[in-house]
């Protein structure tokens, strides 16, 4: 692959080399519930009773966006400790979603990277970022989150697929297994460039890296 079609935010989950626990499997949701609320309350969620319901909100999601943005603007800086939670926090909820996925049978640990690898590079912010793209973009990546709304729901069906040939077989389809890493990999370079604001360049519309 030539160096300049290379984005310089990568994913890779590593494929299971054995089969997978098909009870864990079979009770993935019950068993995700603790680390899920953990990482709720990580980023700030928060519940509130309304019209007889329960509703959910995230609170920016945890990410230190709109600071981050304007210390970009005004002082063409970024504050490595804000660029760590950053980075920690995007970490941990993708082992959380990776685990949802089925993708791996490890119970998602908050500190440690596991099977899913991520390499994030802190940005030079006076060389490499445009102090004004952060007000735009969030607009310029709508196209992206549009098709990743569509892949969305590719993923759960494939997920759902996945988890029964699991149930018999122990095996995770490969072709299935790819798919899900690649809609993951698509969505963590938008991140990167509409949220964590770590890099100028466009996400590319691929799932391979």
């Amino acid at each position: 692959m030539e160096t300049s079609k290379v984005y310089p935010v990568s994913l890779s989950i590593d494929y299971p080399d054995r089969k997978l626990d098909k009870l864990s499997s079979f009770f993935r949701l019950f068993a995700a519930i603790p680390i899920l609320i953990i990482l709720g309350l990580v980023i700030g969620a928060t519940y509130q009773w309304g019209e007889g319901a329960w509703s959910y909100y995230y609170a920016a999601a945890g990410i230190v966006v709109i600071p981050t943005a304007l210390m970009i603007l005004f002082r063409q800086k970024y504050p490595r400790w804000w660029f760590d939670w950053n980075v920690a926090l995007t970490k941990f909820g993708i082992r959380v979603s990776a685990y949802l996925a089925l993708l791996r049978d490890e119970y998602p640990s908050t500190d440690e990277e596991q099977a899913v690898h991520i390499e994030i590079p802190y940005p030079d912010v006076k060389r490499e970022l445009n102090r004004w793209l952060p007000l735009v973009k969030w607009f310029l990546a709508i196209p992206h989150y549009i098709v990743l709304a569509c892949l969305s729901i590719a993923v759960i069906v494939c997920v759902m697929v996945a988890w029964f040939v699991i149930l018999f077989t122990g095996i995770y389809p490969r072709s299935l297994f790819d798919f899900v890493v690649g809609v993951f990999r698509w969505a963590l370079r938008v991140d990167a460039y509409a949220l964590l604001l770590t890099t100028d360049r466009y996400p590319p519309f691929r799932l391979s890296g």
